[in-house]
């Protein structure tokens, strides 16, 4: 325990503010911070993106029983470090079994115009998807895919909040993350729309697409009342994947998973561009 025995105090205001933080969306964004519990995570923070940790809490049952290896780890970033109480930290947290360590992390940045104006562009956007699990799962699956971004509209869940930084796997500080009003940014840029939808007659099957165009956004929708009209009236194409029978629909991460590797396989078709439909079966 000795690398945390000369280890400052946690005061009142900041054990405070790392409980408004994990509590409140609104103090994550004045405050541009959110918080990444758990040895694993704050690890793989300190291993990959040590500058964008503003401070580490850590507290005598976690420094008990840090491991050689993980305290050289600790040992070497630069941010401060502070110790508090087993029982104050308890306090802290909303984990059932925390393992005594956490990270205030800064909110990063992305430049939206930048990412749009990439040759090519693959993303998914989630309307009103308001699980968190379901948010989390998304960026897990769309940064594994090696995708361009992931957009929220405003009424989906917080991608700070701890149950989606948790669901994330960190991932979070790894792709760019938007929350925008409304797919102007998206139109602006010539990317097409892709919604993700129930099966129907006038709807296609995804497999029955056999090219993707240059710039594509893939619209995912909220399980009970789907996508919205705005999403659905700028939508090129309206597809579905096709499901046993019997199963009415799939959860929206799977929806976003199954949808983001099969068209990221899809060879580039740029007549797509100028407004021809995608290459069907």
């Amino acid at each position: 325990m000795g690398a945390g025995l000369h280890l400052p105090s946690l005061t009142r205001a900041q054990s405070s503010l790392i409980r408004q933080l994990l509590r409140e969306k609104t103090v994550r964004s004045n405050e541009g911070a959110f918080v990444v519990e758990g040895a694993r995570h704050c690890l793989d923070l300190i291993s990959h993106h040590p500058q964008a940790i503003r401070s580490l809490l850590v507290s005598p049952g976690y420094l008990r029983a840090e491991t050689t290896t993980d305290r050289a780890i600790r040992s070497v970033v630069s941010t401060q470090q502070f110790l508090c109480s087993d029982l104050v930290f308890e306090q802290l947290t909303e984990l059932v079994t925390p393992q005594g360590i956490l990270a205030v992390v800064q909110q990063p940045r992305w430049d939206e115009g930048q990412v749009l104006g990439r040759s090519r562009v693959l993303g998914i956007y989630g309307d009103r998807v308001r699980d968190p699990a379901n948010v989390g799962a998304i960026i897990r699956t769309a940064a594994a895919l090696n995708l361009s971004g992931v957009w929220l509209s405003p009424d989906s869940a917080d991608h700070f909040s701890p149950k989606v930084v948790r669901a994330t796997a960190g991932t979070l500080l790894d792709l760019p993350i938007f929350r925008t009003p409304d797919l102007l940014p998206v139109v602006s840029s010539e990317c097409e729309i892709y919604s993700a939808v129930l099966s129907a007659a006038d709807k296609v099957p995804i497999r029955e697409i056999r090219t993707r165009p240059n710039r594509l956004m893939i619209a995912v929708g909220n399980e009970g009342a789907g996508l919205s009209s705005e999403i659905m009236k700028a939508s090129q194409v309206r597809f579905f994947i096709p499901l046993a029978e019997g199963v009415e629909s799939l959860n929206v991460a799977a929806t976003a998973a199954i949808s983001g590797f099969y068209f990221s396989g899809l060879p580039i078709d740029l007549r797509t561009q100028s407004g021809r439909p995608p290459q069907l079966v």
